[in-house]
């Protein structure tokens, strides 16, 4: 016996690594539902996407209004009317009309585009942001479709071993040659894998028409398992950097407008001058003269003071902040590269040789099984631990390629949009 297993491990570890893997359901006459299909369809139909255009569009009407001057004023003042004796009426009615111009000082002006040009280039930013995080949800909720038919072609190999081993458990109790018991035993086997297949393809289901709702379309047609499978090279880690990210841009933009909001501060301490002109009629002798006046605010009671250093409080907490972002984003780099190496090193390992071995065991099991050579327990051994290899396959190919989509998040560049026109 001892000899006949050490055999058979032999053979094993000598066992095709394709055939090993050639589990998957006849080929789909339909081309596959790939990954890049499943994020042009999300981009097309975001709302996230749509929400980032329209803040886009609100900060460019926004500089807009930054850039407006003040509007003028036209007054006009009554004066000797309603009065007592010769003032009573109307006769004795001095009328002033002019013009007045609010004039600002202190760069006012340049410092509110200066805010708005900032808050623009966020919204952008905002917008870049919105499509990589929408890219990483839908690759994950691809990874999780992809991982959940894999599960279901599992739990239906799994299915078809339990129903062999029933067949074969119920030829040898009726042979003679097996305790009834092995029967009950693989009765319970089968039906459990029947459960466990059962709840895979609903899951599976599921996982796709989570997809389907993320895309705005039905994911039609078999996943592009092919990608799903494929565990690309992966070197040395590279060294942890924010520098060039999209999240650093957007940390530094949020800087840059809390700058201009303290410029802003600082030049609205500064009061502005009305200058107004017009004409007066004079009712006593019929005569017109002209009127000219200036108006400066007294800053009594509100000197700006308290509104600077509220501005230079923030710029310094938004500061803060961004030095907390380049280390929070360096420090998810580098944990995301080691889970992507390591995942890799998993996927490799579990996909190659020990799947191999552990389908070629299960299969020689089954066969000693049927001759007599194998009791029921060494056949559920081999079949469980052919379970686990492949589930773990599936596992390391989900955390490499969540790994990679977090990678990819977390590395994407900052767009060009600091030189476009608001």
């Amino acid at each position: 016996m001892h000899r006949f297993v050490a055999a058979l491990l032999a053979v094993a570890s000598c066992a095709s690594i394709v055939q090993a893997q050639t589990v998957a359901s006849p080929p789909d006459s339909a081309p596959p539902f790939t990954l890049d299909r499943a994020l042009d369809a999300a981009g097309a139909s975001s709302p996230s996407l749509e929400a980032a255009d329209a803040g886009v569009r609100a900060a460019r009407a926004a500089r807009t209004v930054a850039g407006l001057r003040p509007n003028p004023e036209v007054q006009v003042d009554v004066e000797n009317v309603a009065g007592s004796g010769p003032y009573s009426g109307t006769q004795n009615a001095e009328i002033t009309t002019g013009l007045a111009l609010p004039i600002e000082l202190g760069g006012k002006r340049s410092a509110r585009i200066a805010v708005a040009d900032s808050r623009s280039l966020r919204a952008r930013l905002e917008a870049a942001i919105a499509l990589a995080d929408l890219r990483e949800r839908v690759t994950q909720a691809y990874i999780a479709a992809a991982a959940a038919e894999r599960r279901v072609e599992i739990a239906v190999q799994l299915a078809s071993f339990a129903d062999e081993g029933f067949r074969a458990a119920s030829t040898r109790v009726t042979a003679g040659a097996a305790s009834p018991i092995e029967q009950q035993r693989a009765d319970v086997q089968r039906v459990s894998a029947n459960v466990a297949l059962d709840r895979a393809r609903r899951e599976a289901a599921v996982a796709r028409e989570n997809l389907g709702r993320l895309i705005g379309e039905p994911v039609a047609g078999p996943l592009d398992t092919e990608w799903f499978e494929q565990v690309g090279g992966y070197g040395p880690t590279r060294p942890a950097s924010a520098d060039g990210t999209l999240i650093l841009a957007a940390a530094e933009a949020d800087v840059a407008t809390a700058s201009a909001q303290v410029r802003l501060a600082r030049s609205q301490r500064i009061p502005d001058v009305t200058l107004s002109a017009g004409a007066r009629r004079l009712s006593a002798t019929g005569d017109t003269a002209a009127v000219f006046g200036v108006s400066i605010p007294f800053p009594l009671f509100n000197s700006g003071r308290a509104a600077l250093s509220q501005a230079q409080a923030e710029r310094q907490a938004v500061d803060a902040k961004r030095r907390v972002t380049v280390l929070d984003t360096e420090q998810a780099l580098a944990a995301a590269q080691a889970e992507l190496a390591n995942a890799a090193a998993t996927a490799r390992s579990t996909g190659g040789p020990a799947l191999a071995a552990a389908s070629e065991a299960a299969r020689i099991a089954r066969i000693g099984y049927a001759q007599g050579r194998f009791s029921q327990l060494d056949l559920l051994d081999a079949e469980r631990t052919l379970a686990d290899t492949r589930g773990a396959f599936v596992d390391a190919l989900v955390a490499y390629h969540d790994a990679e989509a977090r990678l990819a998040h977390l590395t994407t560049p900052a767009p060009d949009v600091a030189g476009t026109t608001p």
